[in-house]
């Protein structure tokens, strides 16, 4: 039996378990967000070869941080709101899908990054996009849903849009920037709508970091906008967006703060050091 985790939390858990127990093969719990990690990490020592986990992105972030360098496979069952990583894998199917290949399928590295030790599976920032997430919360906790939330929060970082002095440490090299937003994957990505932040198909590996710059605000909304309409190949022909692939990076702020992780937001310290975990967590595919 391959243990199976549930966030009880979750508004999926119901539909999860039932279909869990109607593939079968699988040993399931419903465990509170705050128990996942030691409920996962009581799994491996018992000597899971493999565990399920059933949730979004910040479930499955919750599990890897405890299986990051071990041998135990992580398996998913997608129930999130977008599920970036599973789509990513290719986990877009329905559920009795991603049961199958949670028991058939075969494992393989998957690349991670850190964050002052914390793990994310997709994207980190600072700046514009931590607001961003901010907003929306606000507005998810009085009942807009998180697509309508998502877009008025949009709009109104447009109309706010504050920039900050950053250090940037690439490759040995510091550069200075005052930017409204820092913007780090897992992967090479693309800003451009209708895949904001989504991983390249076919990218290069690394830890892709993006900077707008722009001397004045309204020439760094302009980058931003043009980020998102043209993309990132285009915008890195200008001198006012860089983007960089590496292994770490470490960003240099005024003060402690929020920092966006995988869509949720996180009080860091003012250092902020960036590190690429290449193979870290095995992870069960199509």
């Amino acid at each position: 039996m391959i243990p199976a985790f549930l966030n009880s939390a979750s508004g999926t858990a119901d539909a999860a378990r039932t279909a869990l127990s109607e593939h079968g093969g699988f040993a399931i719990s419903s465990v509170p967000p705050a128990e996942m990690q030691q409920a996962v990490r009581d799994a491996v020592a018992a000597g899971a070869q493999r565990i399920l986990v059933a949730g979004g992105d910040g479930t499955i972030g919750i599990a890897a941080s405890v299986l990051l360098g071990t041998a135990t496979e992580l398996a998913i069952l997608p129930a999130g709101t977008l599920n970036h990583f599973a789509r990513d894998l290719g986990l877009e199917g329905d559920a009795s899908e991603s049961l199958r290949v949670a028991v058939d399928g075969v494992a393989r590295p998957v690349d991670v990054g850190l964050v002052n030790d914390r793990l994310f599976l997709n994207t980190s920032s600072v700046g514009a996009y931590v607001r961003f997430v901010r907003v929306r919360e606000y507005l998810e906790r009085r009942h807009f849903g998180y697509r309508v939330a998502s877009a008025i929060a949009a709009l109104r970082i447009l109309f706010q849009f504050r920039r900050m002095a950053v250090k940037l440490e690439v490759d040995g090299t510091e550069r200075i920037y005052r930017t409204p937003v820092v913007f780090i994957g897992v992967g090479q990505r693309e800003l451009q709508l209708p895949v904001l932040g989504n991983r390249v198909t076919n990218g290069r590996d690394g830890l892709h970091v993006m900077v707008v710059r722009g001397g004045t605000r309204a020439r760094a909304l302009a980058v931003g906008l043009g980020a998102v309409a043209r993309g990132v190949t285009s915008m890195s022909k200008t001198p006012d967006f860089d983007s960089f692939l590496v292994q770490k990076c470490t960003i240099s702020r005024r003060r402690d703060g929020l920092v966006a992780v995988d869509g949720e937001l996180v009080r860091l310290d003012a250092t902020l050091e960036y590190e690429l975990r290449a193979g870290a967590l095995r992870v069960v595919c199509p």
